[in-house]
C-alpha cells in the first residue's frame, strides 16, 4: 500500500468518526428542544447541523493542536497508530450508540489515540514503558475538565433557573413558556455552535497529525480544507440524527419545559465556549447532561432520575479505558500482520 493511499484511508476514517460524532451527539444538540416540543425532530436536526457547520469560522484551532500534538508524543506516532486509534474509538461509539448511552465521543477519540500509541511503545520497548507515549500535561488538563465542565454546566443551569424564576416571578408558568419557546431557539443554536467548534477540532487535530506524520506538513498547522471537511462531516452526522440517545437525554434524566431547556442549553454553551477559548477539548455530552441535571435538581432532588444519570456516568468512566483497550488490540493486530514494524 502506498503512503498516499494509507493517508487517504485514515483521513476518510477520521471523517467517518467525525460523522459518527455528530450522529451520536445529535441527541445532545436537539434532545432538549425536541423534548420541550419547541421544534420537531427534523427541524431540530437541521437547526443544529447549520450551527455546527458555521462554527468552522471562529475560535481558531487551539483545541485541534491540544488533541493532535498535546496528548500523545508525536515521536512514537505512526500512521498505523492513528488508524488503530480511530478504529478503537469508532467501535466504542457504535457499541454505546446501540445501547442508547450518551457517552463522550471526544473521550473515545482520546482513549483510542492514547491506547494505540501505548501499544506501539509496549511492543517495541516492553509493557512497562507504555506510558512513555503520553504527554502528561495535556492529560492533566483534559482530566481536570472531565470533572469541571459538567459541574460548571450543572451549576450554571441551576443559577440560570434561579434567575429565570426571579425575573418572571409575577408570570404564570404558562406565560413563561410562551417566552422561552422562542428563546430556546437561540439557546439551542448557541449550544450547537459551541458543540461544533469544540468537537470538530478534535478530528482536525487527528487529520493534521496524519499529515505531519506522513511528511505532507512541516509542522502542526491545520489547513483550511481540513477545517471545512471536519465541520461538514460533523454537521452531516448531526443531520442524520442519533434517535436512540435522544430519548435518554431528552426525557429520561428529568422532565423538561422550555424554560428548563433554555437554561440547560445556555449553561452548556457557556461552559463549552469557555473550554474552547482555553484550548481544552471537553465532552459536550458531559456538559449538557450536567445542565439538564442542574435544571431538574432545582425543582426537587427526586425530579432527576439519578439511576439513569448513574448509568450514564459509568459509561463516561469506562469510555477512555474501553476505547484505549480496543485501539490497543487493533494496533496489535496490525503489528502482528507486519504493517507497522520498527
Amino acid at each position: 500500500m502506498s503512503l498516499l493511499t494509507l493517508v487517504v484511508i485514515i483521513i476518510v476514517l477520521a471523517l467517518v468518526f467525525d460523522f459518527l460524532n455528530g450522529f451520536h451527539d445529535a441527541a445532545n444538540s436537539i434532545a432538549t428542544v425536541v423534548a420541550t416540543r419547541v421544534l420537531s425532530p427534523l427541524q431540530a436536526v437541521v437547526w443544529a447541523a447549520f450551527f455546527n457547520f458555521i462554527s468552522a469560522f471562529s475560535f481558531g484551532t487551539g483545541v485541534a493542536k491540544t488533541v493532535g500534538a498535546g496528548m500523545v508524543d508525536l515521536k512514537v506516532v505512526t500512521l498505523y497508530v492513528i488508524l488503530a486509534g480511530l478504529i478503537g474509538a469508532i467501535i466504542w461509539l457504535i457499541i454505546t450508540w446501540w445501547f442508547g448511552l450518551p457517552i463522550s465521543c471526544s473521550h473515545a477519540l482520546f482513549g483510542g489515540y492514547a491506547g494505540a500509541a501505548m501499544a506501539r511503545v509496549a511492543l517495541l520497548e516492553g509493557l512497562g514503558s507504555a506510558t512513555k507515549a503520553l504527554i502528561w500535561s495535556g492529560w492533566t488538563k483534559t482530566v481536570l475538565f472531565m470533572v469541571l465542565a459538567p459541574l460548571i454546566g450543572l451549576a450554571l443551569a441551576y443559577l440560570y433557573m434561579i434567575a429565570i424564576y426571579w425575573i418572571f416571578r409575577h408570570h404564570s408558568p404558562r406565560k413563561m413558556d410562551v417566552y422561552f419557546r422562542r428563546l430556546q431557539l437561540l439557546s439551542a443554536a448557541a449550544y450547537s455552535y459551541s458543540h461544533g467548534t469544540n468537537d470538530a477540532q478534535k478530528t482536525m487535530g487527528i487529520i493534521t497529525a496524519v499529515l505531519v506524520t506522513a511528511g505532507y506538513l512541516p509542522d502542526f498547522r491545520v489547513p483550511m480544507w481540513v477545517i471545512l471537511a471536519a465541520h461538514a462531516a460533523i454537521a452531516l452526522g448531526t443531520l442524520a440524527g442519533g434517535w436512540r440517545i435522544v430519548e435518554t437525554m431528552g426525557t429520561r434524566i428529568t422532565r423538561l419545559r422550555p424554560r428548563g431547556g433554555f437554561a440547560a442549553e445556555t449553561a452548556a454553551a457557556t461552559s463549552i465556549l469557555l473550554s474552547t477559548a482555553l484550548h481544552v477539548g471537553v465532552s459536550t455530552t458531559h456538559v449538557i447532561t450536567g445542565g439538564i441535571a442542574g435544571v431538574g435538581s432545582i425543582q426537587r432532588r427526586k425530579a432527576v432520575r439519578w439511576s439513569v444519570a448513574t448509568r450514564i456516568v459509568w459509561a463516561w468512566i469506562l469510555t477512555i479505558p474501553a476505547s484505549a483497550v480496543m485501539a490497543w488490540i487493533s494496533y496489535w493486530l496490525l503489528y502482528r500482520a507486519g504493517l507497522d514494524i520498527g
